[in-house]
């Protein structure tokens, strides 16, 4: 799936009229995978993701004279950062797990979309910190508000798609609240 999204990621335009907001794939599959698995394999996932994330957004510009074309390059980050957001985004869902567990996807949809809100202001901030001034214009927070909550709008589908995987694959993601309990048997002898 997340070599999927990644793909799919590259097709999905920005809402223009909803201040250049986007559908996050690669991060919803990443936050969605997080909760259903344990930490180990969740930093699997979030060194998977970042890397693919920063091999795709963090390369320079492409050949020609950098400064007849690019007379204002634009500050980035270095290669890594987003390994180390996607961890700490990871971690932050994997402390719902026990209500994803019990069968409460309804709060892991909603953090969802703080997970992305954080991971978004996170990225900004660092932004501002390399550039060495801080900017925030309102625009900004609205597309990152925005982009947020189109995003968690997606993830019940994500999670859909996730426990169908998981079911044919044999992997059980266990519910333990919707599952009834079969009491023993008492037998006389």
């Amino acid at each position: 799936m997340i070599l999927l999204a990644l793909v799919v990621q590259q097709f999905i335009p920005a809402l223009t009229g909803l201040y250049n907001s986007r559908l996050l794939l690669l991060t919803l599959v990443f936050l969605c995978a997080s909760v259903t698995v344990g930490p180990p394999v969740m930093l699997m996932l979030a060194f998977v993701c970042g890397f693919l994330w920063d091999a795709q957004n963090a390369l320079g510009p492409p050949g020609g004279d950098l400064m007849g074309v690019y007379k204002f390059p634009a500050e980035t980050l270095r290669f890594g950062y987003s390994i180390v957001l996607y961890g700490l985004i990871g971690y932050l869902m994997q402390g719902i797990q026990p209500l994803f567990r019990e069968g409460k996807w309804q709060v892991s949809t909603f953090l969802v979309g703080v997970s992305i809100f954080v991971y978004l202001i996170s990225e900004y901030l660092l932004i501002n910190f390399v550039r060495g001034d801080f900017r925030f214009p309102l625009p900004t927070l609205y597309q990152i508000v925005f982009t947020s909550a189109f995003t968690m709008l997606f993830s019940p589908l994500v999670f859909w798609v996730q426990f169908h995987i998981a079911e044919r694959c044999g992997y059980e993601i266990r519910f333990e609240g919707l599952k009834h309990k079969k009491k023993p048997r008492r037998t006389l002898i």
